[in-house]
């Protein structure tokens, strides 16, 4: 099925180290195979895994990556250059704005 043009968000809250990352991966690869827009957001403990070769590796085909910024701070973590640090309004966004959201906690 061509899912050209449909939007999957995606919300990741889960230490990296919780198979909750890799279903995501899975999850966004696929989508991103069949053509759909993916938006992924990491929060909470998920912020951890926004170097993540494979996440990055998301975004290089085309992922919209996002990151939460209070996240990254409470765990005292850089912010990263390589995805879109923000906050809950983003997120809210992402929620309203596509088709299918899924969250991952």
């Amino acid at each position: 099925m061509d899912l050209a043009g449909r939007r999957f968000g995606l919300m990741l809250s889960t230490d990296p180290a919780h198979p909750n990352l890799q279903t995501a991966i899975g999850l966004s690869s696929a989508a991103l195979t069949r053509g759909a827009d993916v938006y992924l957001y990491l929060i909470d403990d998920g912020v951890a895994a926004v170097e993540d070769p494979r996440v990055q590796g998301l975004a290089e085909r085309g992922a919209k990556l996002f990151v939460c910024a209070y996240g990254c701070q409470k765990r005292r973590l850089p912010l990263s250059e390589r995805a879109t640090n923000c906050g809950l309004v983003v997120l809210t966004d992402v929620i309203n704005g596509t088709e299918r959201f899924l969250a991952l906690n």
